[in-house]
């Protein structure tokens, strides 16, 4: 059984990483190096044919696009296969492979290619910085709408609900820092609705910028941590100072932000919405700042747009990277008996 999501992202402040939390309690850590991003992910992929049919298996995807991983986490077995690209800078305790032998064609990379990849995604970054500065002037247009006792209110509410009759474990809950998507060369994606899929209760967390979504998520967070349970806890990869998601699996419950560009709709028993700008918003604020909130809303999804562009450009220059390598079926197999000789 496979569960996908992301501990990378292409956002507002930058490439960011969240693999940390997400290894703390593992056995093994093992980085896979190799220059080439696809034969990596070719062997990631054998390994989770190897484990899936026996084991959950833990795909991280990549910010890089669909046609590449970032690793596999085997939990039950306390191991992790990891692309060295995304290892942390304190790689204490982690085993690090080199694959390169077991592959004939090693061409040295382009330089030219590299500088241009990386021109295009610092681009991208900065077009997604001016997105998001932007984005504030729709959040100030809400806040100054928000009555703050109300919400409060609803959140208080809400934590009483969620834990009334369960234990509070009196122990130190881990927080596992993921996200569920993120902008790549195929714009914003996310895996939503896999993620929430076996939940016996799904919270869709409706509002407009500025009206405490995150703030929201954040407290029941806390407050699930503080009665010992693990949390995990999905950041938003345009802002990932804010929340976008929440989950207790030992409380079989999640709620998540469902608006753009993640919006969702209750399509099962056991799912349904909060709306917090119906509920803590002034009446008519939608219709009263029309006007402007349609003209912020337009000028911060242009920089966003063309965010995707250069994610697309520099995308377009690692295929033109990776096309200069290959593994073969005899070579794989044969990386996949070193890497089984590692395994503690």
């Amino acid at each position: 059984m496979k569960k996908y999501y992301y501990v990378t992202a292409n956002t507002a402040k930058g490439f960011l990483n969240l693999l940390p939390s997400n290894i703390k309690r593992l056995h093994q850590v093992i980085g896979l190096k190799h220059p080439s991003q696809k034969i990596k992910t070719k062997i990631l992929k054998n390994l989770i044919s190897k484990y899936e049919s026996t084991n959950e298996v833990e795909v991280l995807k990549s910010a890089l696009g669909d046609s590449y991983l970032d690793g596999v986490i085997i939990r039950k077995k306390g191991i992790a296969f990891l692309n060295d690209c995304i290892l942390p800078d304190d790689r204490n305790g982690i085993v690090e492979l080199d694959l390169s032998p077991f592959t004939q064609h090693n061409p040295i990379k382009n330089k030219e290619q590299v500088e241009k990849f990386n021109h295009h995604t610092e681009k991208a970054y900065k077009n997604l910085e001016t997105g998001l500065r932007v984005h504030d002037d729709l959040e100030e247009i809400y806040i100054k709408e928000m009555n703050f006792e109300r919400a409060d209110e609803i959140t208080e509410g809400f934590i009483q609900e969620r834990l009334k009759g369960q234990l509070n474990k009196n122990r130190n809950a881990h927080e596992y820092h993921r996200l569920f998507g993120t902008t790549t060369v195929d714009g914003p994606v996310n895996v939503i609705p896999h993620i929430t899929e076996k939940l016996s209760r799904v919270f869709y967390v409706k509002g407009r910028a500025g009206t405490g979504k995150s703030t929201f998520m954040k407290k029941v967070a806390s407050a699930c941590i503080e009665y010992g349970y693990d949390t995990e806890i999905y950041h938003c990869s345009f802002d990932p100072n804010s929340i976008d998601m929440v989950l207790v699996p030992d409380l079989q419950f999640g709620l998540f932000d469902s608006t753009d560009p993640h919006e969702f709709f209750p399509t099962r028993e056991g799912e349904e919405n909060i709306d917090l700008y119906e509920e803590a918003v002034t009446p008519g604020t939608d219709e009263k700042y029309a006007d402007e909130i349609n003209k912020v809303n337009d000028h911060y999804k242009s920089f966003m747009k063309k965010g995707v562009v250069e994610l697309r450009k520099a995308g377009a220059y690692l295929e033109e990277l990776e096309q200069q390598y290959s593994c073969t079926e005899k070579e794989q197999k044969e990386i996949l008996k070193f890497i089984g000789h590692q395994i503690q």
